[in-house]
């Protein structure tokens, strides 16, 4: 990795054309400004074969020690604070959302069939596999239906998203426009597979597709929020998508955390870029 670059959300902000701070917001934040990241090389933004990394999905890739050699993993300094953030905050906010989390369980079993959480593969830090909870925002046959609907991906590099998806809901559309579908997630955070705060966890086949310089935006634990998320989601291509995790883990700390959970709240309620 390069040198750690000094975090201000104000210029990344600018740079995805989004505005993410309020007024307020900006004068709460102290952080030093720094440039913005390069862009990157043509040699990114490709995937040749020779830098497919092909993830096995063998029992021991399940544990919480694997590690992937492939993968490179970072330490983090505040690491205990970390994690006593991630159990208080998940707990309080299962507790204070459970209600509407009860109401949409009950909606998403009376309007369509299928189960009322949607169990995925994902991969975490330094290739670890996990199963992500979300609520079920798409019908059943989904996954058989996404290879059909391949050539309508709207996202660079080796992510799929559709803005109008056919696959999605009647209440999926809503759920996962103020991102409601991912309150299951808390309880990732709580078992200890994500954090609060750090790059969305992909699935195997998309980092299959990686380069070895987009795996390092797995070295750390995949998070609920990152500065992804308050920086506009969906209306950034891919290749600037890693370019702002990999800066969030070369400059993570608990106020930074802190910084982007407090900017998450307003990005959701404003719908920025959701899908």
């Amino acid at each position: 990795m390069e040198p750690a670059r000094k975090l201000d959300l104000n210029p990344i902000a600018k740079t995805a054309n989004t505005a993410v701070l309020t007024q307020e917001e900006d004068n709460m934040n102290t952080l030093p400004q720094t440039t913005t990241p390069q862009t990157l090389d043509s040699n990114v933004v490709s995937y040749p074969a020779k830098t497919r990394h092909k993830l096995n999905c063998e029992e021991n890739r399940f544990q919480q020690d694997f590690h992937d050699s492939a993968f490179p993993i970072t330490s983090v300094r505040y690491a205990g604070a970390k994690r006593l953030m991630d159990v208080a905050g998940s707990l309080f906010a299962l507790l204070l959302l459970s209600p509407i989390m009860l109401a949409v369980a009950l909606i998403i079993r009376l309007t369509s069939k299928g189960p009322i959480l949607f169990k995925q593969v994902r991969v975490g830090r330094g290739g670890r596999f996990f199963h992500c909870y979300k609520f079920r925002s798409m019908y059943q046959d989904a996954e058989a239906r996404k290879e059909e609907l391949a050539h309508l991906n709207e996202m660079s590099g080796p992510v799929f998203k559709i803005k109008n998806d056919p696959r999605i809901t009647p209440i999926g559309r809503i759920i996962r426009k103020f991102s409601i579908d991912e309150f299951p997630q808390f309880l990732n955070v709580l078992l200890g597979d994500m954090s609060l705060v750090g790059p969305r966890p992909p699935i195997p086949a998309e980092v299959e597709e990686y380069t070895p310089y987009q795996r390092q935006r797995l070295a750390v634990l995949p998070g609920i929020t990152c500065i992804w998320q308050v920086s506009g989601r969906n209306n950034i291509n891919f290749e600037r998508w890693v370019e702002l995790d990999l800066l969030y883990i070369e400059n993570m700390s608990f106020w930074t955390d802190v910084k982007i959970l407090i900017q998450t709240l307003p990005a959701v309620l404003r719908t920025d870029g959701a899908q």
